[in-house]
Parts: C-alpha cells; structure tokens; sequence
C-alpha cells in the first residue's frame, strides 16, 4: 500500500474536525453558552456565535475532505482533495490558536499546536 502516512494523518484529522464538528451541531447551545464565557471580555465578546458557525462549517469541510482524500488516494493514488483536506485543516486549527490565543488559554493552545503540527506533516507529505 502507497500513502500509507498521509492516510493516517488525513484519518486523524477525519476523526478530529467530524468528531469535533459533531459535538458542536449536536450540543450548539451548550457550545456557545460555554464559549461566551470563554471569550468575555475579548475582541470576540458579541461575536461568539457568528465565530462558532463560522468554526463548525470550516471543521465539517475539513473532516470531509480528509476523508475524501483518503478514498481518493486509495482509488486513484491521486491526491487533490486530500491536499485540500490537509490545508483546511490547517486553516482550521490557525482560528481555534488565534482564539485560544486572545482568550488567553494557553494550555488550550498549547494542545491545539499540537494538532497542528500533525496537519502540517500531513500536508507537508502530499505535497
């Protein structure tokens, strides 16, 4: 089997963004009453709830993708969508350390570059 490093990163933001994703549709309102608080105080305070549709849509194309990208690599070995998948993520991943970041979260920050260098290989690798 070819891929077979950049299959289990794109599998692990798969499970990552739609596991994530999921929670956030499923529990909104528990999701956004908790990050109101998160984010009192800050450039985000009013904004919480336009950032949180925008942060699910992003997730939900990035787990998508990445599951795209693995099919795609399996049948063809070719790999736009996983690319894109990998990129989306990374995307991703910039919002929630930049939000962590202003909320002053640093250990949420800190586990979050962790994520991120994991999609940077990954996107590193289907270059």
């Amino acid at each position: 089997m070819n891929h077979l490093a950049e299959m289990m990163i794109l599998g692990f933001l798969a499970i990552t963004f739609l596991q994530s994703g999921y929670d956030k549709f499923t529990d909104y309102q528990g999701n956004l009453d908790w990050l109101k608080g998160h984010f009192k105080n800050t450039i985000f305070d009013g904004k919480v709830d336009l950032s949180l549709k925008l942060l699910l849509i992003f997730e939900l194309i990035a787990g998508l993708l990445s599951v795209v990208g693995i099919i795609e690599l399996l049948v063809t070995g070719e790999k736009q969508f996983a690319k894109y998948g990998a990129l989306v993520s990374c995307a991703t991943l910039l919002m929630l350390l930049f939000g962590q970041r202003i909320a002053k979260d640093y250990d949420g920050a800190r586990t979050i570059a962790i994520y991120f260098a994991s999609a940077v290989l990954g996107l590193y690798l289907l270059q």
